[in-house]
């Protein structure tokens, strides 16, 4: 390749390209796969890459892309228009995205009853045939996250796993956040957002190991605005006071016995079984949703006798407090700083992420990277890492100031952090911090009352819990009181898919958790700014991580 010429980098494959190819076409010659279902006709909408550089050098959006913002273009219709340079971008299919598909210590007993049985080759549905065949009797546990989404397939004649996969939400084209991408489905019609996540659905449900219509039974929990842009229904009245969804409404009118979803499969065009049920778990209130539900039912909270807490970090945590005689649950709007959002060097935990920082003796960097290559950027886990070595190693104060106004903080190569990218962890923070703080003051109890505080997600998954502690994104508790379990919310949509009996214990849960709407409390304010600081909370300082 000589230095003249124009290179096209996807998913961090390279090759030179000439003017006026596309990028879909770029794509295929480096052999990375674009979801399309209409072959490059600018029809599908699937064909989504996010352009990172060089978006200048590209054609202006065809009108097939006029509902895309930010630096998202359709493949097919993005074509070079430049001789020399280079663009960078990604599909949203990236193979190595570390999406959390598992649980550790949350595979709790329970009865195997599953929707789905047999009578000889006659496969029944709550008791009425659908199918006949004797073939494995498949079922689908989903978590629509705002961020990335995950699905595990499972033989629901024996509760064996068979196979995860994930994927990024693509509807980020729409914002990267459920407030954003409210408004983006009030102004543009056509349901754009639920039809390009099934699109990538019904791809990923395609590259599992299995014939897909053996899949006859589906459960899906996500936040009230993802579970609801899944299965079409309007999402406006989320984004507005009180921020109930149309089922929500509608069971607190006394128009539904349960804020639970079911759909046939082939209304929403999923390459399953066409009579398998698509089932939404029900919602807890406001923006505490289904995957809130799930995390409740994983972890067993509602079945203990001593008071727990859960922490399921995203970009939009939820906070739910109790035991079986009481529960509390709140959502705090976090925003995508702990998946990289946000963050001018930010992404998720891809190959090339930075996820772990020490800083030596000398002042050097000692990094880790996912893939174990060359960084080409920080996830949150390792921005995590890195404010917690610069407020050890006096570089930063609890303000988030950095040292001599040093900006940014260079870490390697075109890696860098600056006091903008701190301020926005600070902001991520101080929200998680305010709601943990006011739901267990709602409840009338505080840390040294906890038994358990369990950190769910893909994000708490892999976070070092000493240097959250550390800068105070999590409270300075005994060893042995946090336990970080990974994708609770999907734990929690496989045993719903499993159990018939505790998809029904779920339903009365739901019923009886308290909402907490931490806007409302008196204390917010004042809870938010504090958790913005970069120190310990909970035990006294000379407990905290030294």
């Amino acid at each position: 390749m000589n230095a003249g010429a124009l290179r096209v980098a996807i998913d961090g494959h390279v090759a030179a390209a000439g003017r006026g190819q596309s990028l879909f076409e770029c794509a295929e010659a480096l052999g990375v796969r674009v979801p399309t279902s209409c072959v490059k006709q600018g029809k599908c909408r699937e064909c989504l890459v996010e352009v990172e550089a060089g978006a200048e050098l590209l054609s202006p959006p065809a009108p097939q892309e006029l509902h895309l913002g930010g630096r998202f273009r359709l493949s097919c219709r993005a074509r070079v228009a430049a001789e020399a340079g280079e663009i960078r971008c990604h599909t949203l299919r990236r193979g190595t995205l570390r999406v959390e598909t598992g649980s550790r210590g949350l595979e709790a007993a329970f009865p195997l009853e599953p929707a789905v049985t047999r009578d000889g080759e006659r496969v029944l549905l709550d008791g009425a045939e659908i199918a006949r065949g004797t073939g494995p009797l498949l079922g689908l546990a989903i978590d629509v996250g705002t961020t990335t989404v995950a699905l595990r397939l499972h033989d629901v004649e024996t509760s064996a796993r068979l196979a995860t996969q994930s994927f990024e939400n693509p509807q980020r084209f729409g914002g990267s956040e459920v407030m954003a991408r409210i408004r983006y489905d009030g102004e543009h019609p056509g349901r754009l957002l639920q039809r390009t996540l099934l699109g990538y659905l019904g791809r990923a449900i395609e590259a599992l190991p299995c014939d897909p219509r053996r899949i006859f039974e589906i459960v899906v929990a996500g936040n009230p605005t993802m579970r609801d842009l899944f299965f079409g229904l309007d999402v406006s009245p989320i984004g507005v006071l009180p921020y109930h969804s149309r089922t929500e409404e509608e069971f607190r009118a006394g128009q539904r016995a349960s804020t639970a979803l079911e759909r046939p499969a082939r209304r929403l065009r999923l390459p399953v079984h066409p009579e398998a049920r698509v089932r939404g778990l029900p919602l807890i209130g406001s923006h505490v949703g289904a995957d809130a539900a799930a995390v409740l039912l994983a972890t067993g909270i509602a079945e203990r006798d001593g008071l727990a807490a859960v922490l399921d970090i995203g970009t939009n945590t939820e906070v739910i407090v109790g035991h079986r005689g009481r529960l509390l649950a709140a959502s705090c709007p976090a925003g995508p700083a702990f998946e990289g959002g946000g963050v001018a060097c930010g992404m998720p935990a891809l190959d090339g992420a930075i996820e772990r920082v020490a800083i030596r003796g000398d002042g050097s960097f000692a990094l880790e990277v996912v893939g174990g290559g060359d960084p080409v950027g920080i996830c949150g886990s390792g921005l995590v890492d890195l404010l917690s070595e610069l407020l050890r190693t006096g570089r930063m104060n609890a303000q988030g100031r950095l040292e001599h106004d040093e900006a940014p903080v260079r870490l390697a190569g075109d890696v860098f952090v600056t006091e903008a990218d701190v301020n926005e962890l600070a902001q991520a923070k101080g929200a998680n911090v305010a709601g943990l703080r006011l739901v267990l003051e709602q409840f009338g109890a505080g840390l040294d009352d906890l038994e358990t505080l369990f950190l769910a997600g893909g994000f708490a998954r892999h976070l070092d819990a000493a240097a959250a502690m550390r800068i105070g994104l999590l409270p300075t508790l005994p060893p042995g009181r946090v336990k970080q379990v990974g994708n609770a919310a999907l734990e929690g949509a496989s045993q719903a898919l499993l159990s018939v009996s505790r998809r029904g214990f779920l339903e009365e849960v739901v019923k009886r958790v308290e909402h907490v709407r931490l806007e409302a409390q008196p204390g917010f304010f004042d809870a938010f700014v504090d958790g913005c600081q970069f120190e310990p909370w909970g035990r006294v300082a000379a407990e905290s991580p030294a």
